[in-house]
């Protein structure tokens, strides 16, 4: 009995995209059936696109497939979703509700042209499991040269440790993969997107990322931090992004200069707000300017990151500290929507040794770093 044309003749779930479900799937569209046709990989085809030949009649595999892909793809009633996988299933026969998870595939099907110019240029190699592990391919790449849908996707697995302990998640096994591939400005600038001020924490990050790479299992772990501060002295050229949005009229006080407060100034401008950072110390940067040696931290190289702030309009005011002259509730009736509080860590740790307190000769090595950094006589 032919369906009233008023009235929709229904759609049919296909699970799996090997030979079996594109067949079906086929037939099923030319029977006028709407087919969703599911397949967990990046295209369709199944083990048989694997194959050189087939049983019994020695065929090649692909000849037999390839129109097959073709047809599938180029069907007005059949809807592909790769890269998929069914979560549940409720309902009646006829009546079926399918729930759907679709992975991304970080790649646009409609703008790729399966060039490949993108996988030769991709530093990250891991093993191609459609060759059954004999070859590695790129982290983006096209399951066969055949694939339906013809587009490439990128896998990801998830963090490396590495990547997963640092607190802003830099990618360091992206970058490092680009210094392996002698992309120098291109690492610095994956380095940027986490971390504007590589220069700085290129020296004196405690580089807990070191402790988790996993490279330490077969020799030593990779120096992540030196290559961070490798591609950073290597740029004869500054090209850190310092293009913002227009200010989007709403202000936010942050309070202290250091790590915290340098990089809470930079997202937020980034993300059009206005910031203003109070600093007490006559100097920007917090225990970065006072606490550490400048045989460790330059000078010019901590001066050079902040002056970033400054071009993107960021007001730094030194000797204002928050407390008895400006409270926070002076900074709210100034139009702050908010405060970031950043102060740091710089109160000297009491070791409760004798004689510790007010014996002469004996200071704090935070007072010390201080003075010396102020250029104030030591006492």
């Amino acid at each position: 009995m032919n369906p009233s044309p008023d009235k929709p003749i229904g759609s049919v779930l296909v699970v799996g995209g090997g030979i079996g479900g594109i067949q079906t799937s086929l037939d099923l569209a030319e029977s006028g059936l709407k087919v969703y046709l599911i397949e967990k990989k990046l295209s369709i085809g199944g083990t048989m696109a694997q194959l050189d030949k087939t049983f019994p009649t020695n065929d090649c595999s692909m000849c037999i497939m390839s129109p097959k892909l073709v047809d599938a793809g180029r069907h007005r009633n059949i809807e592909i979703l790769t890269n998929a996988r069914v979560e549940r299933v409720e309902g009646d026969p006829g009546h079926f509700k399918v729930l759907v998870q679709k992975k991304a595939r970080y790649v646009t099907i409609e703008d790729c042209k399966a060039c490949g110019e993108c996988s030769k240029v991709c530093p990250i190699k891991i093993p191609n499991d459609y060759e059954q592990g004999l070859v590695t391919r790129a982290a983006i790449y096209q399951l066969f040269a055949q694939a339906m849908p013809s587009a490439y996707g990128i896998e990801k697995r998830g963090d490396p440790p590495c990547r997963a302990v640092c607190p802003i998640h830099v990618n360091a096994q992206g970058y490092i993969a680009l210094i392996s591939a002698g992309k120098f400005e291109e690492a610095l600038a994956l380095v940027r997107m986490k971390n504007p001020f590589p220069g700085i924490t290129g020296r004196i990050c405690t580089h807990p990322c070191e402790s988790a790479c996993r490279r330490k299992e077969v020799e030593q772990p990779i120096a992540i931090d030196g290559l961070k501060r490798f591609v950073s002295d290597l740029e004869k050229e500054d090209k850190t992004d310092l293009s913002v949005p227009a200010e989007n009229g709403k202000k936010v006080a942050i309070v202290g200069s250091g790590p915290a407060g340098l990089l809470a100034a930079w997202d937020l401008r980034k993300m059009g707000y206005g910031a203003t950072i109070f600093e007490g110390l006559p100097v920007a940067g917090g225990m970065l300017a006072v606490g550490i040696p400048e045989y460790r931290l330059p000078r010019t190289v901590l001066n050079k990151e902040i002056d970033y702030l400054r071009c993107m309009g960021v007001e730094i005011r030194l000797n204002t500290p928050i407390g008895k002259n400006l409270s926070l509730a002076d900074l709210k009736r100034q139009g702050y929507e908010a405060v970031f509080i950043a102060t740091g860590a710089h109160l000297s740790r009491k070791l409760g040794l004798h004689g510790e307190e007010g014996a002469s000769g004996v200071i704090h090595a935070v007072d010390f770093l201080r003075q010396v950094s102020l250029g104030q006589p030591v006492q």
